[in-house]
């Protein structure tokens, strides 16, 4: 049981600290690979710490009771136990019963952010389907063109589609149309939408805690800031900042699951695209971030061999 409290701990003591600690270096956009980086290895070490302590109450406690109906059986006994009366079987019981609960609790999580994810990639696979109906291919743009005033720039996955506007047409430059495609293109070939679905999902079942919350909105902005990376690098910084001050005012959000030039954080992609930080403030900050994904990483290696060393005890 001890594992099982250390595994809890750990979980807690990441979901709590992580998210200050990694908002205060990713803030600022400097080395956005490295910031999503950390905040994926943050999440995904505070839900595998907890899903283990999970099994192996889950296993623990099976194990046992030895059967099955035998452990439920005396679990609906206890139910029915008066609370004055006290004994070895109520108290097996209600330990029992406490580790049920806690892992059909966990099973219904991770099912209802599954579906939510499902979900999600639907419309997207609907809207990308409708737009490739009613839109128009236009020779040398890559794009799925729509007759629309508002000034829109967007990618879907599933069939992966970049949607552009015959408002945004008029609005662009043609440099800076090649840079805001390029965007969209980054995100396509990076699989940014899955990754923010899947986070999406996660921060929409457990809506408490930051480190899901903060950290889907976190990555989702950094993502943006890859993207641009990307396309500044093919386009150059200032077809891309004109690009996205041109689309900026658009009246109609994108469809849910898309992502938009123009969509996330503007003013401060905006702002790092015009003034980009010096090499020294990129090191110390970079450094700071594989500081704290090797942190988190020997954490989750230390639990992992804890849980190893009790399976083979066990054994």
């Amino acid at each position: 049981m001890s594992l099982v409290i250390t595994l809890m701990l750990y979980g807690s003591v990441v979901a709590a600290l992580g998210p200050p600690v990694l908002r205060s270096l990713t803030h600022r956009g400097i080395a956005p690979r490295l910031g999503v980086i950390a905040w994926l290895v943050a999440i995904v070490g505070a839900l595998s710490a907890w899903g283990i302590a999970v099994l192996l109450v889950t296993v623990e406690f099976a194990t046992y009771w030895g059967h099955p109906k035998d452990a439920l059986r005396a679990c609906f006994a206890f139910l029915w136990t008066p609370m004055h009366l006290h004994g070895a079987a109520a108290t097996r019981a209600a330990t029992f019963a406490a580790a049920a609960l806690v892992a059909t609790g966990t099973v219904a999580l991770v099912v209802h952010a599954a579906r939510v994810a499902v979900q999600m990639r639907r419309r997207t696979s609907v809207h990308a389907r409708a737009v490739r109906l009613v839109g128009r291919r236009v020779p040398g743009i890559g794009a799925v063109v729509l007759d629309s005033p508002e000034r829109q720039v967007y990618c879907v996955p599933g069939p992966d589609t970049i949607v552009v506007t015959t408002g945004a047409l008029d609005a662009l430059s043609a440099d800076q149309l090649a840079a805001v495609l390029a965007h969209e293109r980054a995100h396509l070939s990076g699989r940014h939408a899955a990754l923010t679905a899947v986070l999406r999902a996660i921060a929409t079942t457990v809506p408490g805690l930051r480190l899901f919350t903060g950290g889907a909105a976190e990555i989702a902005r950094l993502l943006e800031m890859c993207a641009d990376d990307k396309a500044a690098d093919e386009h150059g910084s200032l077809s891309l900042l004109g690009g996205l001050l041109a689309i900026v005012g658009i009246a109609e959000p994108a469809p849910s699951g898309a992502l938009a030039a123009a969509g996330t954080a503007v003013l401060a992609r905006a702002e790092r695209l015009a003034d980009p930080v010096g090499a020294l403030r990129w090191v110390t900050t970079s450094t700071a971030l594989i500081g704290v994904i090797a942190m988190t990483l020997a954490g989750s290696a230390l639990t992992a061999v804890a849980v190893a060393g009790f399976g083979a005890l066990l054994s």
